[in-house]
C-alpha cells in the first residue's frame, strides 16, 4: 500500500478533499493531509486566492515541502490545484518519490529547475474545457510532461469546472470523480 502527502486546493482541507483522503485510506493507504492555510476553509476562489496572496504562494509550498520533510522519502505527493506546484516540486525533486498525481494543475517542468525523473510515474486528471487549466497553459505544460516520462498519463474529462473532484462543492461531478477514484486507485495498485 502506499504512503500519500495530498495536498489541498486554494479553498482549504474541505469535506471534498477529506472525503478523497478516506477513500484512498479505506483502500488501504496511508493518507496526510496536511494544513497549508492556517486552518481556514474558504466559499470561494476568491477568497481563498486572496488569502493566499496574502501569506504568499512560496509560504504555501514551504509548508507543503515542510510536511513532506516528516516523512518517508517514498510517498506518493498527490497536489490539488494550488497543491500541485509543492507535489510537483516534491515529486520532481526530491529523491525517492514513488509516484505522482495532479489533480486540475501541472506546472511546466522547467519551474523546479531539473528534469521529470523519467521512470517516475504521474497521473493528471482536469477537466478538458476547465479555463484554468486550458487557458493558463497547465493542458500544454501536463502534454509535454506526459510526452518526457515513461509512465505518465493525462485524463481529460468532460466539463468546464476547475475543481470538480471536490463534493463539498457546487463544482462536483459525481461521475467524472468515480472515474477519477478508480484510475489513481489502479495508479496505486
Amino acid at each position: 500500500m502506499a504512503e500519500i502527502l495530498l495536498l489541498h486546493h486554494v479553498l482549504g482541507r474541505t469535506k471534498g478533499i477529506e472525503a478523497i483522503a478516506d477513500q484512498l485510506r479505506d483502500s488501504g493507504h496511508t493518507v496526510h493531509v496536511p494544513d497549508l492555510i492556517d486552518g481556514r476553509i474558504f466559499s470561494s476562489l476568491e477568497e481563498g486566492l486572496g488569502f493566499v496572496k496574502e501569506i504568499g504562494f512560496e509560504e504555501v509550498r514551504a509548508r507543503a515541502v515542510q510536511a513532506a520533510s516528516e516523512l518517508p522519502r517514498d510517498v506518493v505527493y498527490a497536489g490539488f490545484s494550488l497543491g500541485v506546484p509543492a507535489a510537483q516540486q516534491l515529486a520532481q525533486t526530491r529523491e525517492g518519490a514513488s509516484g505522482a498525481l495532479f489533480f486540475h494543475a501541472c506546472l511546466p517542468t522547467s519551474e523546479f529547475e531539473s528534469q521529470w525523473p523519467i521512470d517516475l510515474p504521474v497521473q493528471i486528471h482536469a477537466m478538458n474545457a476547465d479555463p484554468f487549466f486550458v487557458e493558463d497553459g497547465d493542458i500544454n505544460a501536463a502534454r509535454d510532461l506526459v510526452d518526457s516520462a515513461n509512465h505518465a498519463e493525462l485524463f481529460l474529462y468532460e466539463g468546464k469546472e476547475h475543481l470538480f473532484t471536490d463534493s463539498s462543492l457546487p463544482s462536483y461531478d459525481a461521475e467524472a470523480t468515480k472515474l477519477v477514484i478508480k484510475r489513481v486507485l489502479d495508479f496505486l495498485a
